[in-house]
This record gives C-alpha cells, sequence and structure tokens, in this order.
C-alpha cells in the first residue's frame, strides 16, 4: 500500500473530440464533425462527467484548464463560455489558472477568438504545422499557409500567451524549409513554440501507408538540429523534449505538470486522466467513441469510465518517463512525495545511468545529461 503525505497539483483536461476531418498522422481520438454537432447536449455531458468526478478530487483545487482535442475551436465562443461558467461553478478553479484552447488555422474567425478570450481563455495553442502549402497538403491540413500566418498573427495580438505547434522531418523537407517554419511563427509573434518530429504512430494512416519522401535518420537528425539552433537563435530556450518558451513565466504551465507527474482530470470522450489519493494512485479513462460517451452521460455516467489504479511496481517508471522529458529535471525528494515509491528503490538503475553518463550525478534531482536526453528511451527504460 502507498502513503502520501500530500497530493501533487490538480489540472483539468477537457477532450472535444471532432475535426472537420482525421489527419493522416494523428493518432489522439477525434473524429470527423457531423452534420449536425449538438454544441450543447456535449457541454452538458461535459459538466455531468465533471460533477461525477468531485467526489474523487476531495474539494482540491485546479491550477491549469487545458480544454484539447480534436479541434475545440469548431465549438462556438458561447459554447465555451457555458462549459468554463459550468467548470467554475463545480470546482475550485485558481484565480491564476492557466486556461488553453486548442485551434486550428481552418476555424479561424476574429470574432470568435475574442469570444474565446472574453468566455476566460488566457492561452490559445495553434496547430500550424507547416507554413509550406505542399507540406500542408501533404500532412492533410484543412488550412493554408496564409491562414495559419493570419491566425498566428491575430491570436497574438488577442492572447498574452500563443503556442504554435510546429512538425519537422516532413516528407520532402530540408534543414532550410523546417527552419523558415520555426522563423516565421517566431517573427509572428508567439512565446511559445512545440517542435515535433513526424512519426508514423500505429492505427494512423501514414502507418498503414507513409507518404513518400520522408528523411532518412541522418537527414533527420540534420533537420532537428537545424531546428533547434533557429529557435535558440530567436530566443527560445529548450525546457521540455519539444517545448520551447520565450521566458519561464511563458512555459506551459498544464503540461509541465503532466511532466512533473501531477494530477489531471479527464473529461470528454477518450479523455485521460490521474488522480492521487493518499494510499493509491488511479487512471481514468472515458469511452472513446462520442456517441457512446454521450449516451452514457445522459444515462449512467459511471458507465463511461473505466477506473484502475497503478500497481506500485510501475509507479517509479512512470515517474520517470514523465520527468526526464524536461531539461532541468524535478527534485529527487518528488520520487517518494508523489509515487510513495523510495529513492532507495531505484539505487541501481540511477547508479546504472550515471555510470553511462546518462544522468546527472547531482543527488538533489533526476536530471537527464545531454547526452541522456539524446538516448531518453535508453535512460527511461533503465527505470522500466
Amino acid at each position: 500500500m502507498l502513503l502520501l503525505s500530500d497530493l501533487p497539483p490538480l489540472s483539468l483536461y477537457v477532450h472535444i473530440p471532432w475535426c472537420v476531418q482525421k489527419c493522416p498522422y494523428c493518432d489522439f481520438n477525434s473524429h470527423r464533425q457531423p452534420a449536425a454537432l449538438d454544441e450543447n447536449a456535449y457541454i452538458d455531458a461535459l459538466l455531468i462527467d465533471l460533477q461525477q468526478e468531485l467526489p474523487h478530487i476531495w474539494g482540491r483545487s485546479v491550477d491549469t484548464v487545458f480544454i484539447g482535442g480534436g479541434t475545440p475551436s469548431l465549438f462556438q465562443a458561447a459554447s465555451i463560455n457555458r462549459l468554463l461558467s459550468g467548470i467554475r461553478a463545480l470546482i475550485k478553479l485558481n484565480p491564476e489558472a492557466e486556461i488553453t484552447l486548442e485551434a486550428n488555422p481552418g476555424t479561424f474567425e476574429i470574432e470568435k477568438f475574442q469570444g474565446f478570450k472574453e468566455a476566460g481563455i488566457n492561452r490559445l495553442s495553434v496547430g500550424i504545422q507547416s507554413f509550406d502549402d505542399n507540406k500542408l497538403r501533404a500532412l492533410g491540413r484543412i488550412h493554408s499557409a496564409a491562414e495559419a500566418r493570419t491566425a498566428l498573427h491575430t491570436a497574438t495580438h488577442i492572447f498574452a500567451r500563443v503556442n504554435a505547434d510546429l512538425m519537422y522531418a516532413l516528407p520532402q523537407q530540408t534543414p532550410a524549409q523546417a527552419v523558415q517554419d520555426i522563423e516565421i511563427a517566431a517573427d509572428c509573434g508567439v512565446s511559445h513554440i512545440s517542435a515535433y518530429h513526424l512519426t508514423l504512430e500505429p492505427n494512423t494512416a501514414f502507418a498503414h501507408r507513409p507518404p513518400q519522401g520522408l528523411p532518412v535518420d541522418d537527414a533527420a537528425q540534420d533537420i532537428e538540429e537545424a531546428v533547434h539552433n533557429a529557435l535558440f537563435k530567436k530566443g527560445f530556450q529548450a525546457y521540455e523534449t519539444s517545448a520551447f518558451a520565450k521566458h519561464p513565466n511563458q512555459r506551459a504551465r498544464h503540461n509541465l505538470n503532466y511532466w512533473q507527474f501531477g494530477d489531471y482530470i479527464g473529461i470528454g470522450a477518450g479523455a485521460h486522466g490521474k488522480i492521487s489519493h493518499h494510499n493509491r494512485i488511479e487512471r481514468t479513462v472515458r469511452s472513446r467513441h462520442p456517441q457512446d460517451y454521450l449516451r452514457a452521460m445522459h444515462g449512467n455516467p459511471a458507465d463511461a469510465v473505466v477506473r484502475r489504479d497503478i500497481a506500485k511496481a510501475d509507479l517509479a517508471g512512470e515517474f520517470m518517463m514523465n520527468a526526464l522529458r524536461l531539461h532541468e529535471g524535478v527534485p529527487s525528494a518528488w520520487l517518494p512525495e508523489r509515487t510513495g515509491v523510495s529513492v532507495a528503490a531505484v539505487a541501481r538503475a540511477i547508479q546504472t545511468a550515471q555510470q553511462k553518463g546518462l544522468l546527472d550525478g547531482d543527488p538533489r534531482f533526476f536530471r537527464a545529461t545531454e547526452l541522456g536526453r539524446r538516448f531518453l528511451n535508453d535512460l527511461i527504460g533503465l527505470f522500466l
């Protein structure tokens, strides 16, 4: 049995599963938007879902909210306002809470985005992926490069905190093209960039039929180095494997809570959650298909939720899988505080990692070395 003396920070993840169309690289729980999308019915379901979670969080306050998808910006601003009003009525939301909404440039309308801000959204994450029309078509995106620029420029005038999602190692991509994407995003005034290597995830269209012209390993490494150098030149500092911020106060607080093994409620179709209790840590997952989820929430909400306790033997590995992604690492004291597992229990793995030059030798922190970040999977594997 675990014994947690204190509970970690708590976040709320809200999943809106619909998109205009499914991108061929996407392995998230997303579904093509139906002809008649009943936003009110889904907002009702989300609030019922949150209400059923209240006994599991014992009145704890929430520090961050992330509305992801799918494409949440498909919803009207009035629906997002109703959602956030309902959330505030049900839980203790920190007055300084970070509230992020994911947006697609293809759904951009200035009045709608202004409405999102008025509803309480204070951080926008825009799924740009590329500013090259040929690359966007190859990725199955619905927006053009011109629409991406317009959306990002306008977003930075409405919101003080804007993230741009970009992908690199794309089909037929050169280092110069990848760098150009970084430079355009930076020149639009964003304060945060998430730069992801395109990977062929299982059960995606790209996994079944890979695109032609994907960079081979050495070429992909050259592109990655060029991207990281371009971000540094534009004043962005890496703080996680794929996350870069202009200033520490622009870091994604919601994602930091994931990586620091904090807790998060997950509501919405297919949403995952992690909730700590003083004697156990559980993971939750909701029904994936929107219709199954809606049917349960408007009938017997518990039918849409599966709960399972994380085995004590798995906790250290799960903790390290998240924490070692952070360039600054985490205090080693957080392992027993947030998992109930002692540092001594992983002493052999720590020693091996340090001998291989993958883990910093400072006993106050768990922090990957530069070599450890390059071979992160090998480092994490020592703790699994």
